[in-house]
């Protein structure tokens, strides 16, 4: 699991640009599913088809991350950005990028004392190593994707993109041990997440599934002085009851809990006050579909060095197959 986690999370792929992330995760799958495809949005359909009877199943985890737009060169070469996504200024200085064709860049202050005082995008700026703007010119409007390498720390694992690599990883673990459902499983690695859940919104319309479930990241309260939230690492996944975006559909909600239940998974609730997932975008859809969402708890979300429990993940795909592995009924 370790190193299919590895080479999902250090790929480039930000929002909008997530051919390199889509062909790898296509790579894990094709052999495993009956069908797969990718739709006009970008958006990595994979289809396993169930037994009669089943129900219409969607499970979401999106392909991409957050990252950095080029919006101006200046004369010496520097380039300035534009965020994609919810970026930290704060977490930039002296990280790196890189482009989409391997070029990287290193992100630095223009007057470190100010931007101590005032922590802004248009502080920073990129160094590709130009000597002047014509050497630089072609990145103008092309994004950058953070650069940090995979951590196995024995129990927890550290990368950039654990926001949502690690769901597409539990999504690729699941599909490979799936022997058998009633259900139509549609695998759906979602595009643009990250800037207004816009794959799982048209993935949602043209599959019009049943039943929605998306896996994602969820916010930690479990480090000094954090934010008073009750998910911690290494209590199980979360299964969401609210975010900023949803309410979960209480039937489904509850079949989660039951199921970890029976089966003896850990898990814990989760009730996060901002930010959302895939999962509400889902439930708007068409006339509106029973969606929830399974959580990993992660630290230092939206930074290069994400975090999270290896036994959170593992956890997590035996919850997915154990409610994939007979009737939902809600």
């Amino acid at each position: 699991m370790k190193e299919l986690i590895k080479k999902l999370t250090e790929p480039y792929g930000p929002s909008g640009s997530e051919e390199q992330i889509r062909a790898i995760i296509r790579a894990e799958v094709e052999a495993l599913a009956d069908e797969v495809r990718t739709d006009a949005l970008g958006n990595l359909i994979v289809i396993k088809h169930g037994s009669t009877g089943g129900k219409r199943v969607m499970l979401s985890a999106h392909m991409d991350e957050i990252g950095l737009i080029i919006s101006y060169v200046d004369e010496h070469g520097f380039l300035r950005a534009q965020p994609i996504g919810g970026v930290s200024p704060m977490t930039l200085v002296g990280g790196r990028v890189q482009f989409a064709d391997g070029q990287t860049g290193v992100i630095a202050p223009e007057k470190a004392d100010e931007f101590r005082k005032d922590p802004d995008l248009s502080k920073l700026y990129i160094d590709i190593g130009a000597t002047g703007r014509d050497q630089a010119q072609a990145r103008l409007g092309q994004a950058a994707g953070f650069v940090r390498p995979f951590v196995d720390l024995g129990q927890r694992v550290v990368a950039k993109a654990m926001d949502d690599r690690i769901a597409c990883a539990v999504l690729v673990e699941t599909l490979r041990q799936m022997q058998s459902s009633p259900h139509d499983v549609y695998f759906v690695f979602t595009v643009q997440e990250e800037v207004g859940l816009r794959g799982a919104r048209t993935s949602a319309y043209g599959l019009d599934p049943e039943i929605g479930i998306a896996v994602d990241v969820t916010g930690a309260g479990d480090t000094p002085e954090a934010h008073t939230l009750a998910m911690k690492l290494g209590a199980g996944p979360c299964i969401k009851i609210m975010d900023g975006g949803m309410l979960s559909h209480p039937g489904l909600k509850d079949l989660m809990i039951q199921t970890a239940q029976a089966n003896g998974i850990p898990y814990q609730l989760e009730v996060l006050p901002r930010g959302t997932t895939d999962a509400t975008a889902i439930q708007l859809a068409r006339g509106g579909v029973a969606a929830g969402c399974i959580s990993i708890a992660c630290r230092y979300i939206h930074t290069p060095s994400e975090m999270v429990d290896i036994d959170d993940v593992t956890n997590a795909v035996k919850l997915l197959l154990a409610i994939l592995s007979g009737p939902i009924e809600l």
